[in-house]
């Protein structure tokens, strides 16, 4: 299963959901995004530029790892992944908010029980 966590304004194109879950099995990260694309159509051009590149304020994240915006598409992935799509963001953000980004899900709920 794919697990998207998508953040910021990018939310108005997902209907304001902020996680999104695919079932199925994917190889790439590109792979999984065209499946998203499926279902959030406006999302795409919010993304990926109109060569089919990862745009420059965009950053994604595989597994709390960070990813080159050169390799995003292409980097492999298996089993249950974490795909976190972010707008970049200028300015200071809090310690709970790198938590967030950087703490897996599985561990984040643990935390709280």
């Amino acid at each position: 299963m794919i697990t998207f966590q998508i953040s910021g304004h990018l939310t108005e194109f997902t209907g304001g959901r902020v996680e999104i879950e695919l079932d199925g099995s994917y190889s790439t990260v590109g792979q999984a995004l065209d499946r998203l694309w499926i279902e959030h159509v406006g999302l795409r051009d919010r993304v990926l530029n109109e060569l089919g590149e990862v745009r420059p304020h965009v950053n994604v994240f595989v597994n709390s790892q960070t990813v080159r915006r050169d390799q995003a598409l292409q980097t492999e992935i298996e089993g249950d992944t974490e795909i976190c799509i972010m707008p970049a963001v200028s300015g200071g953000c809090s310690e709970y908010q790198l938590w967030l980004l950087f703490t897996p899900r599985k561990a984040r709920l643990k935390s709280v029980r």
